[in-house]
């Protein structure tokens, strides 16, 4: 029996998976900086990613940061079916849903700013909704990037907001985002070694300064 003082277990990523819509409409929009997230830990730790009709995604599996082994996924099934991609993966490898690290874009965070969480609610994301949904609990570590919010007098107005997530960074954004991609691929790093808690201590309150302010792209489908 443990005894009531006994440490609880690190939690340490097995299945890193990135949020994000597939296709060139998409690329490089502020909705698939999870899709950018799995693509730096891919060049960081050499693994190619194909097509895995298996999983709906694209798919690849190596040695991380410490020497563990790591699976990462980007789901080709459109944002709000991402859950289906990640349970097909969970299931195949009988990994349990803490093992699953989501990486995705929030708006509710300032753009420069990421934030590490072992649990919790979609908060409106569909990519979220998705996973929470098919994984059948919220208690899975994630990864969110933030974005930042539309600069219009109504950021509640629905087209405002799709056309802001679904449109490209600008330059002075752009270098942004390999910044805090540096720091998410750091943190990610920690958490395979330390665990997310650890990370969560080092990287929650790290912040990329803001060089240029944000503005609305290209309309489309969240």
């Amino acid at each position: 029996m443990k005894s009531a003082d006994t440490a609880p277990a690190l939690v340490i990523p097995q299945l890193i998976v990135g949020l994000g819509n597939p296709g060139s409409k998409y690329e490089q929009t502020r909705h698939n900086v999870g899709f950018a997230a799995v693509d730096a830990l891919a060049h960081r730790w050499q693994i190619s990613l194909s097509e895995n009709r298996k999983f709906q995604g694209l798919f690849g599996e190596g040695l991380g940061s410490g020497s563990k082994k790591i699976r990462l996924l980007k789901p080709l099934t459109y944002m709000n079916l991402s859950g289906q991609a990640m349970r097909a993966a969970i299931d195949w490898y009988k990994l349990p849903p803490e093992s699953v690290l989501a990486i995705y874009d929030d708006m509710d965070l300032p753009l420069g700013k990421m934030r590490l969480r072992l649990s919790g609610s979609a908060g409106g994301h569909n990519g979220m909704k998705s996973a929470i949904a098919h994984l059948g609990t919220q208690n899975f570590p994630r990864l969110r990037i933030g974005i930042g919010k539309p600069q219009t007098p109504d950021t509640k107005n629905d087209k405002d907001t799709v056309s802001f997530v679904l449109g490209r960074f600008n330059a002075g954004e752009t270098e942004m985002m390999a910044e805090i991609l540096q720091l998410v691929v750091e943190a990610v790093e920690v958490s395979l070694k330390q665990g997310v808690e650890k990370a969560m201590s080092l990287y929650n309150n790290r912040t990329v300064p803001k060089t240029v302010a944000p503005k609305v792209g290209i309309r489309g489908e969240a």
